[in-house]
C-alpha cells in the first residue's frame, strides 16, 4: 500500500461519536435542525430535551462517520450564535 492510499484509508476511517449541543438562543433551533438534516446520513440517533426552567434546549446526537465529518458538524454548530457544541469520540472505529 503506497503512502497516498494509506492516507485515503485513514481519512475515511469511521468513528462513533456523540455531539452534545446546548441551544441558549431558541431562534437558532431551525439552523441547528438544518445542519443535522444536512448530515443526516451519518446520524444513528438523537435525543432532545427542552429545559424550560433554564430556557435552553439540550440535544445529543450519535453519529457513525469519518472524523472530519464529525468535526465539521460540531464546528458548524458551535459557530452559531447562542449554540455550544462538543464532540466525544469512541476509542474504536465504527462499522
Amino acid at each position: 500500500m503506497d503512502q497516498e492510499t494509506r492516507t485515503d484509508v485513514k481519512k475515511e476511517e469511521k468513528r462513533i461519536a456523540v455531539i452534545g449541543i446546548i441551544i441558549e438562543d431558541v431562534r437558532q433551533a431551525e439552523q441547528v435542525n438544518a445542519l443535522l438534516h444536512q448530515f443526516g446520513r451519518y446520524i444513528i440517533g438523537r435525543m432532545g430535551l427542552p429545559y424550560k426552567e433554564k430556557q435552553v434546549n439540550i440535544i445529543s446526537v450519535v453519529l457513525d462517520a469519518p472524523m472530519d465529518v464529525i468535526s465539521a458538524l460540531s464546528g458548524k454548530l458551535g459557530r452559531l450564535k447562542g449554540v455550544s457544541s462538543k464532540a466525544l469520540y469512541s476509542k474504536m472505529g465504527g462499522a
